[in-house]
């Protein structure tokens, strides 16, 4: 029996693997197992407009069962990026969504979400986060061990002044209803938690990789990855 669950890595929305390569290097040097799911950004048009996302989900258990047999696990952890957080929370589910049912709690020890968006009132995601959300509200399942990781690098503001601050107080504000909130400058923190898991808040970590600190930076991957089972 391993030491530790391999890690699947799931990108944010319209990013692709690549971002992604350099957490599981990261993870690796740690002497655990990372596979990043091998999206390009453009495997996500299909899913614009709040459309099914069934087409990343078939990606992502895919990786998952290549992980399973490569390492010879039963179980893996899935750490997820921005909206790949709740994408995830469809696969460990028990319930058909457009059709199908993935059931992925059966593979999937722990999930790890980072800066994700668990509730949003965006027009193109109600769709999808409003199943997500009345299907497997919160922190679900029992057997599955959540973790969600917020950032708190910006406040949002009506600054003219500041392009972050007011970036993020739209962002805030078609995600929660209100601009003047703290979060990574994209996701705020109040939507990045999820009661019953275990939620963290860490200083200074902006949404993308291409802000600079985010949560793939290695000082800030060395506090999440503590969780990792």
């Amino acid at each position: 029996m391993p030491h530790s669950y391999p890690n699947v890595i799931l990108a944010g929305y319209l990013a692709g693997a690549q971002d992604y390569l350099p957490i599981a290097a990261q993870i690796r040097a740690q002497g655990k197992e990372a596979l990043v799911v091998p999206l390009q950004w453009w495997e996500w048009l299909p899913t614009v407009g709040g459309r099914s996302i069934a087409p990343i989900l078939v990606k992502l258990d895919a990786t998952v069962k290549q992980a399973k047999q490569q390492f010879g696990t039963e179980r893996v952890n899935i750490i997820a990026h921005s909206a790949g957080g709740w994408i995830a929370r469809i696969y460990l589910g028990d319930q058909p969504y457009y059709g199908q049912v993935w059931q992925g709690r059966s593979h999937v020890a722990q999930l790890v979400c980072l800066g994700t968006p668990q509730r949003s009132l965006e027009p193109w995601t109600v769709k999808n986060l409003g199943f997500v959300n009345d299907t497997y509200p919160e922190a679900f399942y029992d057997d599955v061990d959540y973790v969600c990781v917020a950032g708190n690098a910006v406040t949002g503001a009506k600054n003219w002044l500041n392009l972050s601050q007011w970036l993020a107080y739209s962002s805030y504000e078609l995600t929660i209803g209100t601009g003047q909130a703290s979060g990574d400058g994209i996701t705020p923190i109040t939507a990045a938690h999820l009661q019953g898991a275990t939620n963290l808040t860490i200083d200074g970590v902006y949404h993308s990789p291409r802000s600079g600190t985010w949560y793939g930076t290695p000082a800030v991957l060395s506090q999440w990855a503590a969780y990792l089972k």
